[in-house]
């Protein structure tokens, strides 16, 4: 099974479209994976409509009436991806009871694993992959033991230097992850 892994599409605002090349591996996909901030609902429904299976996150740039969850998960192929857009770490605020807010990247890489081991309970973090976008920065390591990845933008929008995304081949537990720059 084939997922494209995208983030921050940020159209209107700071792009103007998915480079055509990264168009065609979504449609082509079994799966798709948006980590947050389409910025529009218009965007949003270009993903829909080029994705044959959404899973997506609401992000800091998106308006509310996009009516997306904060975090959400899938599993394929018995690995379980959890999703969120890394403006916060839910786990933080809640076990501390300040507001979680992301300032570094080690908080970037903290407040997705942590929402990853407590959405899953998988402590250990087998069988889990921590998807975030939000700093538009491209991701593929283990932090604690969970396995995170941020594809960048999908459009280059600023910050980034490029538009970038990933594919991540899923089989029976083992997946092999493939990143994508235009």
């Amino acid at each position: 099974m084939r997922l494209a892994v995208i983030s921050d599409t940020h159209i209107p605002e700071r792009a103007d479209a998915i480079p055509d090349d990264f168009r065609e591996r979504i449609a082509g996909a079994d799966h798709t994976i948006h980590a947050g901030d389409f910025e529009t609902p218009e965007a949003l429904a270009e993903i829909r409509d080029l994705a044959a299976d959404l899973t997506a996150v609401h992000g800091n740039a998106d308006p509310a009436n996009l009516e997306l969850p904060a975090v959400a998960d899938v599993t394929l192929e018995d690995v379980t991806f959890v999703v969120t857009h890394g403006t916060l770490n839910p786990v933080e605020a809640a076990v501390y009871g300040h507001d979680g807010m992301v300032m570094t990247d080690e908080d970037w890489a903290n407040a997705i694993a942590d929402t990853a081991r407590a959405r899953t309970r998988a402590w250990d973090g087998e069988g889990v992959v921590g998807i975030g976008g939000h700093t538009h920065r491209v991701e593929d390591r283990v932090h604690e033991g969970i396995r995170l990845l941020n594809p960048g933008s999908v459009t280059g929008a600023d910050p980034a230097e490029k538009a970038t995304m990933m594919t991540v081949d899923v089989q029976d537990g083992e997946f092999e992850v493939t990143l994508y720059e235009a």
